[in-house]
């Protein structure tokens, strides 16, 4: 009897994280197109496109900061090779050069903390802006592949 209960509630935990990978996927789309969105908000503003707004800015700050904070838990192995919507999808090398990742991640982290609180005008905005693009972009260029 005991072995019948063990069985049927490693059933329904294995179930559960099938189950949870979809909402992985979609949770992490989800954050990265977020990030995506703050970003243009804020290249707007650098561009002249859109005036500078300090609400914008600490928004954006904010969910990339949280976007740090998420990201070693966002690419679990689960995921690995489920499809994603959209242009992009994650490229294998987040799990096979996982310290490559991680201290791609921690990098992002630092420049996010750094400029928390610096960004008070357009011009801080600029500086600010280039160096979280570049951090971005590096991790993109290795970790992230457009499809054809």
């Amino acid at each position: 009897m005991k072995r019948s209960i063990v069985v049927a509630g490693a059933l329904v935990l294995g179930l559960g994280a099938v189950m949870a990978e979809p909402d992985q996927v979609k949770d992490t789309q989800t954050m990265m197109k977020g990030n995506g969105k703050n970003a243009g908000a804020l290249a707007a503003m650098v561009k002249g496109e859109k005036p500078y707004d300090q609400a914008t800015v600490d928004a954006a700050i904010k969910q990339f900061a949280d976007t740090a904070a998420k990201l070693p838990t966002l690419f679990p192995a689960s995921i690995k090779g489920k499809p994603f919507d959209g242009d992009y999808s994650p490229s294998s090398k987040i799990w096979e050069d996982k310290a490559g990742f991680d201290e791609h991640i921690a990098s992002f982290a630092k420049v996010i903390g750094d400029a928390k609180g610096k960004i008070t005008d357009l011009d801080t905005l600029k500086a600010q802006l280039s160096v979280i693009g570049k951090q971005c972009g590096g991790c993109h260029e290795t970790f992230r592949i457009k499809k054809t």
